[in-house]
């Protein structure tokens, strides 16, 4: 385990790079939005996540590679929300409609503190303001990092001191062959129901995702324009299984405490040149699976899921195993 400092911010807070080993997997953690840079499974070719190689560039990352989200993952309708009876006007990050991934400051753009550390492990940690993005709360976030043989277990917990809403979540992309686009991808998941969206809005609860084209209970490659979640219970729980991914010379697993989970194609991924290993991300560079609350849990019948009440801590936890296809 090495702690690299890349530069001093503008806040004069140091970004920090911290690298990780356990005796199958590597991997580069940043402190700037609590990142995922680099993935590397022992003895494959290629990286298994997308990252910027500059450090620098994760401060703007329109396409939220590899960081935490949050504090609230996904879109919230209409950009407002409302606690114990009273309206929040929330940061209208889109199209100055919706709010994505907690606002433009959400914690996915802020750097975080390295709280503990390891040879395979670190934990880092944030402190959102109250009001901060219109939220109400102060809200304390950890998140923890840990390779374990070829697994990267990822854990987050938050705790607020107000009534307030909360769903953060690791954004991470995949490509497990180092193709351009993933093309040569498979995709399974164990959930059929997904959540109907109009413009990333729910329009309804839960349906069979075999009525969208969506039914992933069987293996099939993955299709253009997929960017849907799926729903696996109505609050978080045990760990249990969720999906997995194979392609040409790699496969992952994935189980999580979450409720549901948001997959998305990357078609809309633009970014020239400084990918890990200087390649650039066009559209389906990667397939990005993201486990947390359903859609915009504050404004739906499903609220209960993202609600956080001082003194009531939440945790949740996700597991990605890999392994080689020879």
């Amino acid at each position: 385990m090495t702690v690299t400092q890349v530069t001093t911010l503008p806040d004069g807070s140091p970004l920090l790079a911290v690298e990780l080993r356990s005796d199958q997997l590597c991997a580069k953690v940043l402190s700037f939005g609590a990142g995922l840079q680099d993935l590397r499974l022992e003895g494959h070719h290629s990286p298994l996540v997308l990252g910027y190689a500059n450090p620098l560039n994760y401060l703007s990352n329109p396409a939220y590679l590899g960081v935490i989200v949050g504090r609230v993952a996904n879109r919230i309708s209409g950009g407002q929300i409302t606690v114990n009876g009273t309206l929040h006007e929330l940061d209208k990050n889109e199209q100055g409609i919706t709010t994505l991934h907690g606002g433009r400051d959400g914690c996915s753009h802020r750097n975080w503190d390295v709280l503990d550390r390891g040879p395979a492990h670190v934990t880092l940690g944030h402190a959102l303001p109250d009001g901060h993005m219109g939220f109400p709360g102060r809200l304390d976030l950890t998140v923890t990092y840990r390779l374990q043989g070829a697994s990267l277990q990822v854990e987050v917990t938050a705790c607020s001191d107000a009534s307030t809403v909360c769903n953060p979540a690791p954004h991470f992309y995949f490509n497990l062959d180092g193709k351009a686009d993933i093309g040569g991808h498979c995709l399974q998941i164990d959930s059929d129901q997904v959540i109907p969206t109009d413009k990333g809005i729910p329009v309804s609860g839960p349906i069979n995702a075999e009525t969208l084209g969506f039914d992933f209970t069987g293996p099939r490659a993955v299709p253009i324009g997929l960017d849907h979640h799926f729903c696996f219970r109505d609050a978080s729980g045990p760990l249990q299984q969720m999906a997995r991914v194979y392609a040409p010379g790699a496969a992952m697993e994935l189980r999580s405490t979450a409720p549901g989970l948001q997959v998305y194609d990357g078609s809309g991924l633009a970014i020239r040149g400084d990918g890990l290993i200087g390649v650039s991300y066009g559209p389906r560079a990667g397939l990005a699976l993201e486990p947390h609350c359903w859609i915009d849990a504050p404004n739906q019948p499903w609220f209960g899921q993202c609600t956080l009440e001082p003194g009531e801590p939440m945790h949740t936890k996700s597991i990605f195993t890999f392994d080689r296809l020879d």
